[in-house]
């Protein structure tokens, strides 16, 4: 492969990896037609260029998986034109009715879709709702995983915490101009998650490199005794 051919097939994987969010080097190499080691090489650049980013995901037996996705960097250099169109709709409607107003109908979207999540994910074990609510995030464009954390009921053995992580933002052109969104998510992780404490740990809206959520299964307290 040439020189002059490798911004085209770097193009192209920041163009794969929008539409479809996240992909391994062999999904790339298949969908694009080009060997695995090219295109482990513009994976490798691309990274240094910090335009992409991946995390290392087991799935079943064998090593584990390199994943990657857009970085933020990455997502800015090919806009999406429905975030840009949302930034433009929600500015237009500022003007008109003001900001506290459009951040009140954002509040209730959020709500809204706090809700639609709480149905989805059902009534199955905390760590099997856990899983299902990442995979809603990973759907949505999200770099999200999941993990279980030391506490755990001693009379089945079932993990009570759980670390919820995730390492951009799908909405972080409109979290930009509305940064109210970005705050909704903690209460849109509590609603959905009903009977639990879920708890912030990790920001990227504070410049750190994630998001993490702490999420403890709430404990119910014994029914008192009735006096003799």
């Amino acid at each position: 492969m040439t020189a002059t051919q490798q911004p085209s097939t770097k193009q192209d994987i920041l163009h794969h990896l929008l539409k479809q969010g996240q992909a391994t080097a062999q999904a790339l190499a298949d969908s694009l037609n080009v060997s695995p080691q090219a295109i482990r090489r513009h994976l490798k650049d691309l990274e240094e260029e910090e335009l992409i980013l991946h995390q290392v995901v087991q799935s079943g037996v064998g090593r584990p998986q390199h994943v990657y996705q857009l970085s933020r960097e990455g997502r800015s250099r090919l806009p999406d034109s429905h975030d840009e169109f949302a930034v433009s709709l929600l500015d237009t409607l500022a003007e008109t009715m003001g900001y506290d107003q459009v951040s009140s109908i954002l509040r209730r979207q959020w709500e809204r879709k706090a809700v639609e999540y709480r149905e989805h994910l059902g009534t199955g074990s905390l760590q099997e709702r856990v899983e299902k609510l990442v995979e809603l995030r990973k759907a949505e464009g999200y770099m999200a995983e999941w993990r279980s954390v030391a506490s755990q009921d001693t009379s089945t053995g079932t993990a009570l915490q759980f670390m919820i992580t995730e390492y951009n933002c799908a909405i972080s052109q409109i979290a930009e101009s509305f940064p109210s969104v970005c705050g909704h998510e903690l209460e849109l992780f509590t609603t959905a998650l009903q009977d639990c404490n879920v708890e912030r740990t990790h920001w990227i809206i504070n410049g750190e490199t994630r998001c993490g959520y702490l999420v403890r299964s709430v404990e119910k307290a014994p029914k008192p005794s009735l006096a003799t």
